[in-house]
């Protein structure tokens, strides 16, 4: 472990973290599995929380508040359509308030809240479930590692 090791881009980072609402309702957590690890700027992380994490070193521990402009943005009504209810699953019939996962047209996957299930139709909410909130990053610094460097090329 490199206590002095300030983070900074590039850096491999493992921490453990928290994240929640400001009514202290956790959205998600590590503390109670395995660390995080990550390499800051790979966009594992959001940039807001990225930014909260600079100049930190192993063994911090720091608790923010992050707003939507740097956190998880606002809502877009553009992100809000209907999809018919054939699309779902026999299995997992969807039902006002759960979040469920989508793949994207890319192979990626997306989470997006059900609003509502009107006959046929479902309004499904692609906006992330924490948009327009303001949110509690809480993260406990475990190691940091320096940037890779590029390999010296062969002379």
């Amino acid at each position: 472990m490199n206590d002095d090791l300030q983070i900074t881009p590039g850096c491999t980072v493992r921490m453990h973290f928290s994240l929640a609402l400001e009514d202290g309702t956790v959205m998600d957590a590590t503390h109670d599995g395995e660390p995080m690890t990550f390499t800051l700027g790979d966009g594992t992380l959001i940039e807001g929380l990225e930014l909260a994490l600079i100049g930190l070193r192993a063994g911090d521990r720091q608790s923010l508040s992050i707003p939507p402009e740097t956190g998880f943005g606002y809502p877009d009504p553009d992100n809000i359509h209907e999809m018919p209810l054939s699309e779902f699953s026999p299995e997992l019939q969807p039902e006002a308030g759960l979040i469920m996962s989508f793949n994207t047209p890319d192979g990626d996957e997306v989470p997006a809240t059900i609003l509502a299930v009107e006959g046929d139709r479902v309004r499904v909410d692609f906006n992330h479930p924490l948009a327009g909130h303001e949110v509690v990053f809480s993260v406990e610094i475990l190691d940091v590692r320096p940037p890779e460097s590029d390999p010296e090329p062969a002379t």
